[in-house]
C-alpha cells in the first residue's frame, strides 16, 4: 500500500537539547577567557573569512588582508609570553585553530606556521636578541616567517637533512634546498634547519639575502587558499648572529613541530564541523521518495558516525591541550590525536560529499574543499605512518622507523 507523502515525512524532534556539533558539551568545560577568545575568533571566519575564502580556493590566492585582523586578536604567536603576544593557554591556542580551519585549512596553516614553526622556536631558542628584534613584529603580522625543514628528496626523514651549513670567518655559509614551505613566497623571514660540523642548526635567512630565493609551487589541488613554495640557499651568508643559540641537533625542529602538530589536532575538528553543520542542513530540507533524506536510516547512521568520530577527537584535543597547559605533554600523544583527528576529518569530509550526491562536487557546498585541503593536512608534519610507528615505539619501546 502506498504511504502519502505527508505521512511518510516524521515529525522532527523540537524536544532535541544536544548541540549536533558539540554532544557532550565540551564547551561548558572552558574558561570564561577560552569562550572569549573561540567566540572572537568564530566571529571573524564568519564575517571576513568564509564570504571570501572559496573565490581564493578557486583563484589559488592567499587572503593577505586578513593578517592585520588575526593580529588584532592576538592570533600570531598566541601562546607565547612577552614580546607583544598575548599569553594566552594552551587550549585557547587550539580553540584558535579550530575555528580557524573551519573557514580553511589553508588560513589555519599560515597561524600555525607563523606562530608554532617561527614565533616558538625564536621564542624558545633564539637570543634575547632575536626576541626583541623579531617577535613583536611578526606578532603584528609586519613580518611573515616560514620554516624551512623539509627537503625534496624525503620529508619524513628529517635526519637525512642535505641542506649543509659551515663557517667561514665570522659567519656562515648555507647552501641547499626546501620544498613544500608554507607561506614561502611571501615570507619575510625563512628559519632555515641545516646540517653543521656540530650538528643540525636553525637559522634565521632574511629575504633579500643574497643567493636566498623562493619559488612558488602552483597547480596544487589542495591548500590553494594557501602559498606554498620552495626555498633555494646558493652561497647564503649570515652573521653568527643569526643562529639560534638555543637548538642543536633534530630536538630544535622537532619539538617546533610537535607544537604545530597540536594545533592541528584541533584545526580538523572544525573542519568537520563545517561538513557536518551543512550535510545536516542539505539533507532535513533535500526531500527525495516523498521524505527528507535525513529521515533516512543509512544516512542517519553515516551522520551518527560523523558525530562520534567529532566527538571523540574534541575530548582528545581538550585532554591534550589540558596536559599542555600543565606541562605534562609528550610527544607520542600528540601522535595519536594527529593521527585519529586528521583521520576522523578526512572521511567525515569525504562521505559527506558522497551524501551530497551530485552536489557534493559544487563549489557551493564546502565538503569538497574541506576533503582536498585535508589530504594535506594528514600528509604534512608528520604522515599519518609516522604517527603510527611513533604511537608503536612508545608501547614497545622499539623504533622500527
Amino acid at each position: 500500500m502506498a504511504i502519502a507523502a505527508d505521512q511518510a515525512v516524521p515529525q522532527r524532534n523540537s524536544g532535541r537539547t544536544l548541540d549536533p556539533l558539540d554532544l557532550y558539551d565540551v564547551r561548558s568545560t572552558l574558561s570564561d577567557e577560552e569562550q572569549l577568545v573561540q567566540d572572537s575568533v568564530a566571529r571573524l571566519v564568519d564575517e571576513r573569512v568564509l564570504p571570501v575564502i572559496q573565490q581564493h580556493f578557486e583563484e589559488h590566492t592567499f587572503p593577505r588582508d586578513l593578517v592585520p585582523e588575526m593580529a588584532a586578536l592576538g592570533l600570531l604567536g598566541s601562546s607565547l609570553e612577552g614580546y607583544g603576544c598575548a599569553g594566552m593557554n594552551a587550549v585557547c591556542y587550539g580553540l584558535i585553530c579550530q575555528e580557524l580551519e573551519r573557514g580553511d585549512s589553508g588560513i589555519r596553516s599560515f597561524v600555525s606556521v607563523q606562530s608554532s614553526l617561527c614565533m616558538y622556536p625564536i621564542h624558545a631558542f633564539g637570543s634575547e636578541e632575536q626576541k626583541q628584534h623579531w617577535l613583536p613584529r611578526m606578532a603584528t603580522g609586519a613580518v611573515i616567517g616560514c620554516f624551512g625543514l623539509t627537503e625534496p628528496h624525503g620529508g619524513s626523514d628529517p635526519a637525512n637533512m642535505k641542506t649543509h651549513a659551515a663557517r667561514r670567518g665570522g659567519d656562515w655559509v648555507l647552501n641547499g634546498a626546501k620544498m613544500w614551505i608554507t607561506n614561502a613566497p611571501i615570507a619575510d623571514l625563512a628559519l632555515v634547519w641545516a646540517r653543521t660540523a656540530d650538528g643540525i642548526r636553525g637559522f634565521l635567512v632574511e629575504r633579500g639575502t643574497p643567493g636566498f630565493t623562493t619559488r612558488e609551487i602552483e597547480r596544487k589541488f589542495s591548500l590553494r587558499a594557501s602559498v606554498t613554495g620552495a626555498l633555494f640557499l646558493d652561497d647564503v651568508v649570515v652573521p653568527e648572529s643569526a643562529v639560534l643559540p638555543g637548538a642543536l641537533g633534530l630536538k630544535g625542529p622537532l619539538a617546533c613541530l610537535t607544537q604545530a602538530r597540536y594545533g592541528i589536532t584541533w584545526g580538523v575538528i572544525g573542519a568537520a564541523q563545517a561538513c557536518l553543520a551543512q550535510l545536516l542542513d542539505y539533507t532535513q530540507t533535500r526531500v527525495l521518495f516523498g521524505r527528507p533524506l535525513a529521515a533516512t536510516q543509512s544516512l542517519q547512521i553515516r551522520l551518527a558516525q560523523m558525530a562520534r568520530g567529532i566527538t571523540t577527537a574534541q575530548l582528545l584535543s581538550l585532554q591534550l591541550g589540558r596536559l599542555k597547559d600543565a606541562d605534562r605533554m609528550q610527544p607520542a600523544q600528540v601522535s595519536l590525536a594527529k593521527w585519529h583527528n586528521c583521520r576522523m576529518a578526512l572521511e567525515v569530509a569525504r562521505d559527506a560529499r558522497d551524501m551530497l550526491g551530485g552536489a557534493g562536487i559544487s563549489a557551493e557546498y564546502v565538503p569538497i574543499r574541506h576533503a582536498l585541503n585535508l589530504e594535506s593536512v594528514i600528509t604534512y608534519e608528520g604522515t599519518e605512518t609516522v604517527h603510527q610507528l611513533t604511537l608503536g615505539r612508545e608501547l614497545t619501546g622499539i623504533s622500527a622507523f
